[in-house]
Order: C-alpha cells, then sequence, then structure tokens
C-alpha cells in the first residue's frame, strides 16, 4: 500500500468514511479522463473537499489528486506501450491538455548488463560535473547511453560525493565534463522540461535485484511513498524487505530514481543516502510539485 510522508495510519471507520472512499475511488477510475478536481469529486458526492481529502488520505495512503494521477499513468502506459496510440492522441484520450500535462518525468532506461557490473564497469567512459541543484550541489554523471549517477553534496564536501560515486565502478574511466552534463539539470530539476515526448534516459548499473528493485521505484508516483515491504511485494520477493532497504540504499541515481519515496515498515522517514534532511526537503519540494498541478 502507498503511503504519504506525513500520513496518520489510523484507519478505524468513522461514520460512513469507507463508503465516501469506496464512491471516490470509483468516481475516480470511471471518470478519470475528465480529470476531476477535488472540488468536483467532493460537490458531486455531497461532501466538503477538507474532509473529503483528509478522510481519503488517511484510508487510501494518498491524495485524491495523487490517486487521479496514479491512474492516469496505468492508461498511460497502456495507450502508449501495449495499444501503440500516438503521443498527442494518447494525451487528448487520457483528459491532458496536451503531451507536457502527461505525468512525471516520464523516464526511460536500460540496465547495463550483469558482466558489466561485476567488472566494476571496465571500459566504460563516464562524464561527471558538479551544479546548483534546490538541494544542494548535485553531482551528475552520464555516459553516452544516458544518465547513470545523480548525488549530493553540501558545501565543502563535493569530492567525497564524487568519491563515493566513483568508486562503485571502479574499473570505469572518469573525466570531468561540465557542458556535457548540464543539460541534465534542467532536465532533472526543472518540472517545466518533464515531456513525455522527451524522456529522460537514464542507465541502471547494478545487480538483477538492485536493478528491479530501482525499477520498482520508478513506478512510485510524484508526491505519494511506499514502505520498503511495498517495494519487496511488487518484485516478488514479500520477505526480502531488508534486502530492498540496501537496494534502495545502493541507487546510484538519486532523486530521478526516486529512493527517497522509500520509507520504513511505519511510515516513518529512514535513512538516507545523501542525508534526512535531504530526503525531507524533495518530498516537500514534490509535495509543492503536486499542489501546484505538475
Amino acid at each position: 500500500m502507498t503511503v504519504t510522508a506525513q500520513l496518520d495510519r489510523d484507519i478505524t471507520p468513522k461514520g460512513d468514511d469507507y463508503d465516501l472512499v469506496r464512491r471516490t475511488i470509483e468516481r475516480i477510475s470511471l471518470d478519470y479522463q475528465a480529470q476531476p478536481s477535488l472540488e468536483d469529486i467532493a460537490s458531486d458526492l455531497g461532501v466538503a473537499p477538507g474532509r473529503l481529502q483528509k478522510t481519503f488520505s488517511r484510508w487510501a495512503g494518498l491524495t485524491p489528486k495523487a490517486f487521479l494521477q496514479a491512474v492516469t499513468l496505468d492508461h498511460a502506459r497502456r495507450l502508449l506501450g501495449q495499444e501503440g496510440l500516438p503521443l498527442l492522441d494518447a494525451s487528448y484520450e487520457l483528459g491532458l491538455s496536451g503531451p507536457g500535462r502527461l505525468h512525471d518525468l516520464f523516464v526511460t532506461h536500460e540496465a547495463m548488463s550483469p558482466g558489466d557490473f561485476k567488472t566494476g564497469g571496465a571500459g566504460l567512459a563516464i562524464r561527471y560535473g558538479f551544479h546548483p541543484s534546490p538541494f544542494g550541489t548535485a553531482v551528475i554523471m552520464a555516459t553516452e547511453r544516458g544518465l547513470c549517477g545523480l548525488a549530493f553534496a553540501d558545501p565543502g564536501e563535493e569530492q567525497a560525493a564524487l568519491e563515493d560515486m566513483t568508486k562503485r565502478w571502479p574499473g570505469a574511466r572518469f573525466a570531468q565534463d561540465q557542458a556535457m552534463t548540464a543539460p541534465y539539470v534542467g532536465r532533472i530539476f526543472s518540472p517545466g522540461q518533464w515531456r513525455a515526448d522527451q524522456p529522460l534516459r537514464i542507465v541502471m548499473i547494478g545487480t538483477d535485484f538492485q536493478v528491479r528493485v530501482w525499477e520498482a521505484l520508478l513506478r512510485i508516483p510524484l508526491g505519494a511513498a511506499s514502505t520498503y515491504q511495498d517495494v519487496a511485494r511488487a518484485i516478488g520477493k514479500p520477505s526480502a524487505s531488508r534486502a530492498v532497504g540496501a537496494a534502495v540504499g545502493r541507487n546510484p541515481i538519486s532523486f530521478v530514481v526516486p529512493c527517497h519515496r522509500a520509507l520504513g515498515k511505519s511510515g516513518a522517514l529512514t535513512g538516507y543516502h545523501w542525508g534526512i534532511t535531504r530526503k525531507r526537503a524533495m518530498l516537500g519540494w514534490e509535495t509543492g510539485c503536486v499542489q501546484s498541478g505538475i
């Protein structure tokens, strides 16, 4: 079950709460193409928007808007993938104003072969650069095939963050290239550049298990979060929560592969490789994006 970062997990029935949540899910699932607002849904169901928001979030683990986004994303993947619908047609079929509204980064990814990982990335050429970001200095790393690393550093800790990343692939060749890595900054941190027709290409370099965990993280919607146990279930390993936690901690493409959306069993914020304060900032920033309609 998906949970938000600051969620009250008490789901004790109160009056007609269950019926309200059931009808909200039904309304969104059947009418997602209209992209109804919270106020529209509340009016149709005869309740105050504030009550609907609070009740649905407490029960379902995410806001009505986040649930709508998740439903829309599911249909987007079906239309664009299985049915091969053109991007613009898919956008309007989903009730969106155009391709730019398709949700989140729309990351497209590939994974290096297990052999490449086992050899420490031998022969792989990786360019890196240091760039300002909303969460401190971003250490961006990329191959000719796409983004392969994203780390964060406080002032004076840039080299330590770089060393943390380079030791993951000791066989690779590293070279600083600010010009090559600079375009990634806008693609990652400027929501206006999150476009489905120009997906951000990333390259995952890890074990098979790690890659499966990172792929599961990519499916957590913007503005929401999941527990390690949820992720373990999602990859078909329900008893592997601890191993999932370790894989989450080894994610080399922070923020883009949203390991910050992974929470402890109780829904509490757990450790984050680049600092718990930064994790809180990321979740807050994303909540702001959702509330502003991105």
